[in-house]
């Protein structure tokens, strides 16, 4: 095992106790690991690395007690209307590194250039996945910046609002025959995310794939059968 290899399982050891330790005590964890507190303390802290071979051993002990899609589920914020809210999904660090571990693992096949997604919300999970395969992050706004001399731009109508919305997206972001992981938090209708691949479009780039933290109904079924290309998502949840 190279030592890159090494300290990555390290780091997802201490992901996984650091969201283990939001439902089950020290002590608990004591008992299932078999582990003094002080010492899951001083790793859950970061203060020390366990060694490979325990390293090992807890992710095979550990990893079953994890799961990300109940993870997500349990954390989205409903209100009466039936709305969500994504963000206690986006702000947990430990769960969003797992997640696009997992992410990374299900898109090993796929040669990725840039991961592209549309401000604000699908940043976070943008930036984790990019860190992930280790390539750029570019986004789209829905406002020019200053200083951003030239942009491609589309127009498009997003089902909710009824009103024409515009994404911008610096003409450098994107360069021709880069290959595209398009990447957003929730997808409901598939507008904007149809707008996303427009832009690449007309950047010259190539779409290979698209990834969400939500889904709504059977919008992703609809676009790998638009796009032909690997459309995933961590968690549906019915019209």
């Amino acid at each position: 095992m190279s030592q890159l290899k090494s300290v990555r399982e390290k780091l997802r050891l201490i992901n996984i106790l650091r969201l283990l330790k939001e439902t089950y005590t020290y002590d608990e964890l004591s008992k299932l690991t078999g582990l003094p507190i002080t010492v899951l303390n001083r790793y859950v802290r970061g203060k020390v690395l366990p060694s490979t071979e325990r390293t090992r051993e807890l992710i095979e002990l550990l990893s079953p007690y994890i799961n990300i899609q109940n993870e997500v589920r349990r954390r989205l914020k409903f209100d009466s209307l039936g709305f969500f809210d994504s963000m206690s999904v986006l702000s947990d660090t430990p769960l969003m590194v797992l997640l696009s571990e997992d992410i990374g693992g299900k898109l090993s096949d796929i040669d990725v250039d840039k991961v592209l997604t549309a401000a604000t919300d699908g940043i976070p999970l943008a930036v984790h996945i990019g860190r992930e395969l280790g390539v750029d992050v570019v986004y789209a706004k829905k406002k020019k910046e200053v200083g951003v001399e030239k942009f491609h731009e589309v127009n498009y109508v997003p089902s909710a609002s009824g009103s024409i919305t515009t994404l911008y997206l610096p003409t450098w972001a994107l360069g021709k025959g880069d290959k595209v992981l398009i990447v957003d938090d929730v997808v409901r209708s598939g507008e904007t995310q149809r707008a996303l691949v427009e832009l690449c479009h007309r950047a010259g780039a190539k779409p290979v794939g698209m990834v969400f933290l939500v889904s709504v109904g059977d919008i992703i079924e609809r676009l790998r059968e638009e796009y032909g290309i690997p459309v995933e998502s961590i968690v549906t949840l019915e019209r």
